[in-house]
């Protein structure tokens, strides 16, 4: 059977410490990163790419990064557009300046450009928290929305206002631009969620990780048995500024190819970055993906049953969408605040105690 232990025998420290400690745990997270590297890339077509998994994949690691804000060191914010925009936005003024340097390379330093600027605004952290804190990421948002479309100097003076990725490639392959085929578009968003996913699950089991989740339970106790509150919390902001500004560069360059910061990178888009972590759950790696996947997944099947089987107006099915999306959230906060990992986490402990009642 699934998940059948018959003792918890362990002769080693990396054996204890393992990030999956079930052997059907890690021959199905084996079997499944053979799949996405192996398989989808030969099935995928523009329709999934651009409908299901790159948005998918890109949501994912704008969703870690703010799982370590929310979920990790408890720090509230509804600032993720405004520093993906960021992102997107510096790597497109790196892809611009320095045209002969790698897109992986620009997608990086945007990510580290993206940190600097979270951190200067996760200083109010050390003063303030809770809605107060909400507030102050939400003024970030406002104010570099704001910044990105009355300064000509971030959209190369372009008449629109308009930033359009110029086409760009990786071993020779397209991965920019008008030209750029489905897999490999997928392939690299793919790369960057297995090396964030990685990093961020590292991170959260070392001394940092730690420190982040002292803060979280309580901050006072946690400065009285040494941890700094100025490391932690803007540490915090950092990273998860750092993994938010790769989607919006991935978001942008990838995916959209030309955006305009106010439709693209809205209070909408820090809304429903939000509505991942709540969903999938918080402080779980899991639930970044699940949050994600749900949120992804769910529009498009909506859309098709309501749109294509019902044959409902396509703006009704619109509307529609954000009802079950609000009762959803509620009903997750209601009945099972801890997201849909929990609910995974609950129902491996059944089919580890099945037959037994407990």
């Amino acid at each position: 059977m699934l998940y059948r232990e018959a003792g918890d025998y362990k002769t080693s420290y990396s054996k204890d410490n393992q990030t999956f400690p079930i052997k059907f745990d890690r021959i199905a997270y084996y079997l499944l990163l053979v799949v996405a590297f192996c398989v989808v890339p030969f099935f995928i077509n523009d329709y999934w790419a651009n409908a299901v998994l790159v948005p998918f994949l890109i949501y994912v690691i704008a969703t870690l990064g703010l799982n370590i804000l929310i979920g990790y060191c408890g720090q509230l914010s509804l600032g993720s557009g405004g520093f993906m925009a960021v992102g997107a936005y510096s790597a497109y003024k790196l892809m611009t300046s320095f045209p002969d340097v790698s897109i992986i390379i620009h997608i990086l330093i945007a990510g580290v450009i993206t940190a600097l600027v979270g951190m200067l605004f996760g200083l109010p952290s050390l003063r303030i928290k809770g809605f107060y804190l909400a507030v102050a990421t939400l003024a970030s948002q406002f104010f570099l929305i704001w910044l990105f479309n009355r300064v000509p100097w971030f959209y190369n003076y372009s008449a629109s206002g308009t930033i359009t990725a110029p086409e760009r490639t990786v071993f020779g392959v397209n991965v920019t631009g008008p030209n750029v085929d489905a897999w490999a578009q997928y392939m690299i968003c793919l790369v960057f969620v297995v090396g964030c996913a990685w990093l961020v699950r590292n991170l959260t089991r070392g001394t940092l990780g730690r420190s982040w989740m002292a803060i979280r339970d309580m901050d006072i106790a946690a400065e009285i048995i040494g941890v700094n509150p100025l490391k932690a919390k803007l540490s915090a902001f950092g990273l998860s500024s750092f993994f938010i500004g790769i989607a919006g560069a991935l978001l942008f360059t990838v995916y959209l190819g030309a955006v305009e910061g106010g439709e693209a990178f809205g209070i909408s888009k820090s809304f429903l970055i939000l509505f991942m972590v709540i969903i999938g759950g918080l402080g779980s790696i899991l639930g970044s993906f699940l949050g994600a996947a749900f949120m992804v997944l769910m529009p498009v099947l909506l859309k098709n049953v309501l749109v294509g089987n019902m044959g409902w107006p396509t703006d009704v099915s619109a509307h529609f969408e954000f009802v079950i999306v609000g009762a959803l959230i509620m009903a997750f906060l209601i009945f099972e605040p801890h997201g849909l990992a929990q609910l995974w986490r609950l129902a491996k402990e059944k089919l580890r105690l099945w037959p037994f009642p407990h």
